[in-house]
């Protein structure tokens, strides 16, 4: 389940900012005689545009598995026994995991900010991203909230991209690119015929990533006139949607030009 606070970076000292608090745009930082502050180091981040992949270039998605550590995240019930339960921060892993090995299959370089049940903050999980150059980064959540897959981008308004972001209002420059990334991944999963809902929200990890980002919370499947129920503990259901994710993926290789 998607957490909604996190900490952030001001002036070198960490904080927290709710979700639900809308963040201001790109922050101009004045450079006097060549001098940046101290201060100012630790609010801002280099944000270039990407040209766009040439020919046979490495291609990379970061996928960031939610929770870790301390951090179990929502408490998933198991279909098998209702008593029992699966941490979301294991069920995330698991599934970056699978879809992992999807993509390396198809060719894709894949980082994960975390492979083992590691604690990790925010800010490291972008810092990973943006180190990476990513051309696409996935927040991978789970909740029994709703129905099948509810895809999230940063609620910051779009910005033209500059040489100095603020560190928390860097993704306003990738926010048009992250719309399309998360439609891509609406269209393939609407074609595995998994539901989906899409909404933006603050997100304090990916508000600070220079790349395409959504998050991607999985639910189970609620029956319908039309439509199975599905657990999310179907080993069937979590195949079908780590498919229709890599479909995804590698549609939006093939057509990634960047800010």
């Amino acid at each position: 389940m998607l957490s909604f606070s996190h900490p952030f970076i001001v002036d070198g000292q960490k904080g927290f900012d709710s979700m639900r608090t809308p963040l201001r745009g790109i922050l101009a930082i004045p450079i006097l005689l060549g001098v940046l502050p101290l201060a100012a180091l630790a609010t801002v981040v280099p944000c270039f545009a990407q040209a766009p992949p040439a020919p046979g270039a490495r291609f990379v998605v970061v996928l960031d598995a939610a929770h870790g550590g301390d951090e179990n995240g929502a408490q998933l019930a198991l279909s098998g026994d209702p008593k029992q339960t699966q941490p979301e921060k294991a069920f995330a892993l698991a599934f970056s995991v699978r879809l992992r090995s999807l993509l390396v299959a198809r060719g894709i370089t894949v980082v994960a900010t975390r492979d083992g049940d590691s604690a990790m903050d925010a800010d490291h999980r972008a810092e990973t991203a943006n180190r990476a150059k990513a051309q696409a980064c996935l927040s991978l959540h789970a909740s029994t909230s709703g129905s099948g897959a509810h895809l999230y981008i940063s609620s910051l308004a779009p910005a033209e991209p500059a040489r100095l972001a603020a560190w928390k209002t860097v993704q306003a420059a990738w926010v048009t690119r992250s719309l399309a990334l998360a439609g891509s991944l609406n269209a393939a999963l609407t074609h595995a015929g998994v539901p989906v809902t899409l909404g933006r929200t603050a997100l304090p990890g990916l508000d600070s990533m220079a790349c395409p980002a959504v998050a991607v919370e999985l639910a189970p499947v609620l029956a319908t006139s039309h439509m199975q129920a599905a657990a999310l503990d179907d080993p069937a259901y979590q195949v079908r949607v780590a498919d229709a994710v890599a479909a995804a993926l590698v549609e939006w290789r093939s057509e990634a030009p960047q800010p």
